[in-house]
């Protein structure tokens, strides 16, 4: 009996000696951040499940694989968006990436589609877009700085020309109608138009071949957002300030190609998505 009282003094000493150590700091890397979001705008080039894009660099968790072609858009309310592209976080520096095909047949989910090396600056967003058709020979990768100045109380709108020809657009309220003049006239291929800014609320899109009257596909209402809550932050969207927000008009899928060919893919279409987001 006497040995378990003396046992257990013993652990209580010991316990009181560590309540009385100061907890131990360690310190940890505090990493310079950039965001990083890739386009898939390709019509005709895809593994069985699209494309990869993978920073070959450093081991990070960069997630951006199975990127199908228009980034897997999804209606909801009747909004278009992109559910594939969000800016991810990429360490800051020089960075070295490629882009893949993927494919759970190895022989084609390592064929490397691009190869290309990029500088990040921390705290910027970036876009990496791949469009053109491969078998065209007119395959071709662009990746820019995405930062558009703070439009305050108001809004900023672009559209982007994921296509191979140039492009008007032009945006309206909610419940009016398209204006005789082009908002962006003359986009051309494989370009992005500058930002315009609006007063906060619903706006449709309207999109044709530049200089055409013929709509391309029916107007697109925007991306609206959500005012923050208590605990919940605003998201993007058209009707709360300091938002930016992009149509990606995209080509139809390459017939026989290994991109989606449902009907909605075998005809030119848009998705938004955000590139700004408003004050928290």
């Amino acid at each position: 009996m006497r040995r378990i009282h003396y046992f257990s003094a013993l652990i209580l000493a010991a316990g009181a000696v560590s309540a009385c150590k100061p907890a131990e700091v360690i310190k940890t890397e505090d990493i310079p951040t950039a965001g990083v979001r890739f386009i898939n705008a390709a019509p005709d080039t895809a593994g069985a499940y699209g494309l990869d894009f993978r920073w070959v660099d450093l081991v990070e968790n960069n997630v951006q694989y199975r990127i199908s072609f228009r980034n897997g858009p999804a209606t909801s309310g009747g909004i278009t968006a992109q559910m594939q592209t969000v800016f991810r976080p990429a360490r800051a520096g020089a960075r070295h990436f490629r882009i893949f095909l993927d494919d759970t047949l190895q022989s084609i989910g390592s064929t490397v589609v691009k190869d290309s090396t990029v500088n990040l600056e921390a705290g910027k967003n970036y876009t990496a877009i791949l469009w053109g058709e491969g078998r065209a020979g007119t395959l071709r990768l662009a990746f820019f700085a995405d930062v558009p100045n703070d439009p305050g109380s108001s809004v900023a709108l672009r559209v982007i020309n994921a296509t191979s020809a140039a492009i008007d657009g032009r945006y309206y309220a909610q419940g009016g109608a398209a204006p005789a003049a082009a908002t962006w006239a003359g986009v051309a291929a494989y370009s992005a138009s500058s930002f315009v800014t609006a007063t906060p609320g619903n706006y449709m899109f309207n999109i044709r071949a530049a200089g055409s009257a013929t709509n391309m596909f029916a107007d697109m209402l925007a991306l609206q957002g959500q005012a923050k809550t208590v605990d919940i932050p605003a998201t993007p969207g058209t009707q709360q300030a300091g938002s930016a927000v992009t149509l990606v008009v995209f080509p139809a899928s390459t017939a026989g190609a290994r991109t989606p060919q449902t009907a909605a893919f075998q005809v030119p279409a848009g998705a938004f998505m955000w590139d700004r987001r408003p004050p928290y």
